[in-house]
């Protein structure tokens, strides 16, 4: 497991995993959020995006972090291995609205100088919120995920489909084993 690619519907630890996981593996670490947020929520051109993504993949050892369809053609020829976050829906609903009033009751910076927006709670339209987004999408991955899994189209790749928290530490413990 040289380079890897973490994805998973909003909330489900996808970064907290990611980050654990380079430092166990000794590999850097990219949470594309923090290239594709430019400050004011502006989106890095896709351009820009796939150009900063390519550079950083160059290295023979990584785990990035996100579900960005403008990157993952890029993403997915490098990687060895896909480790996709599928928990259930209410643990995905849990993180995200007690991740997302952490950080905006605390102003902190998540990318760029961007912090989290209360409207996250007041809006329904998932282009509105993260929370939304989280509630919508998450059908939308599983499905997505569990295609790429066992379709044709990614032989090169190990997927590593991990449903529990239990899962998700008993993987990371295993990583950590000397090898």
């Amino acid at each position: 497991m040289q380079r890897v690619s973490v994805v998973g519907n909003s909330g489900s630890g996808k970064t907290t995993f990611a980050a654990e996981l380079a430092r166990l593996i000794g590999a850097p670490h990219l949470e594309l959020d923090s290239v594709f947020h430019q400050p004011g929520w502006v989106p890095l051109p896709e351009p820009e995006f796939r150009a900063r993504v390519t550079e950083f993949i160059a290295a023979p050892r990584w785990v990035v972090d996100g579900n960005y369809s403008a990157v993952r053609d890029l993403v997915w020829s490098r990687a060895d291995t896909v480790a996709w976050l599928d928990l259930p829906r209410w643990q995905v609903m849990r993180q995200v609205v007690a991740r997302t009033a952490r950080r905006a009751a605390r102003r902190a910076e998540l990318w760029n100088g961007n912090v989290e927006p209360w409207a996250n709670f007041l809006h329904l339209d998932p282009e509105q919120s993260i929370i939304a987004w989280a509630w919508t999408r998450h059908r939308v991955y599983r499905d997505r995920y569990l295609r790429a899994m066992i379709g044709p189209d990614h032989p090169q790749l190990r997927f590593i489909r991990l449903t529990t928290v239990a899962e998700v530490r008993e993987f990371l413990a295993a990583a950590g084993q000397p090898r």
